[in-house]
């Protein structure tokens, strides 16, 4: 994976109305962390932030870091460990970079991807489904993939790819259930009857609901009148 360079400055400024400010003037507002370190606060420029996280490497981009200022590095690696954006205007809000060791292991959501077209879709009318979009992976920060593609042609109707199946670049380890299903090709009615079925516990219909809640509702309404009535026969 190739490194991308970012400049940084130091901040002082903090508290929500200095970093309206900044976000005003095209920076954002970022922090360093570093086990065993003091946490350091930058403002960034937001064109070039930008830059750095459109690569194909997304949000795992490792970052080269240089930080204006900086007494005790020339330069540090990080990636990236939340991104804040605005949900309405979609611009960064505040970034927040972990400093990290290329010698030491990281864990790392990936995504996945199928290659190829199924069997099972091809030739027999299947439909894939598409069931874990991405995986959280461990390995050196040097080796993250991009993405994981699995082939999935040999893949027929009613068959399954899991993460046991996938083949994995050199380094990289998949964490989690090594059963749980990444791929399958189900037949078209099997498709349509799981979305037909209701769900268990689901409730009823509303005019279902309504009548068995009057049928009880009569029946007792007829237990209270019962003894009423004996008491009247007996009377008479």
């Amino acid at each position: 994976m190739d490194f991308v360079e970012l400049k940084a400055n130091l901040r002082e400024e903090k508290g929500k109305e200095l970093n309206k400010k900044l976000r005003n003037a095209g920076m954002v507002p970022g922090v360093v962390y570093r086990k065993g370190e003091e946490t350091l606060s930058l403002k960034i420029d937001s064109k070039s932030l930008s830059k750095a996280l459109h690569t194909e490497a997304g949000e795992n981009v490792i970052i080269k870091l240089f930080i204006e200022g900086d007494k005790k590095k020339k330069e540090r690696i990080v990636v990236i460990k939340e991104i804040q954006k605005d949900p309405v205007k979609d611009v960064l809000m505040h970034l927040d970079l972990n400093e990290i060791s290329l010698t030491e292991t990281l864990k790392v959501k990936v995504p996945i991807i199928s290659k190829g077209e199924a069997a099972g879709v091809k030739q027999e009318g299947g439909v894939l489904q598409h069931v874990m979009w991405e995986v959280e992976v461990e390995c050196l920060p040097t080796n993250i993939p991009d993405k994981i593609e699995v082939d999935i042609t040999n893949l027929n109707i009613g068959g399954t790819l899991s993460i046991k199946d996938i083949l994995l670049p050199e380094g990289v380890k998949i964490l989690g259930d090594s059963e749980s299903i990444v791929f399958s090709v189900e037949h078209v009615k099997t498709i349509e009857e799981a979305v037909a079925a209701p769900v268990e516990g689901e409730s009823l219909e509303p005019e279902l609901i309504r009548e068995k809640k009057e049928k009880e509702e009569a029946e007792e309404e007829e237990k209270q009148e019962a003894p009423k009535q004996e008491k009247k026969e007996e009377k008479k």
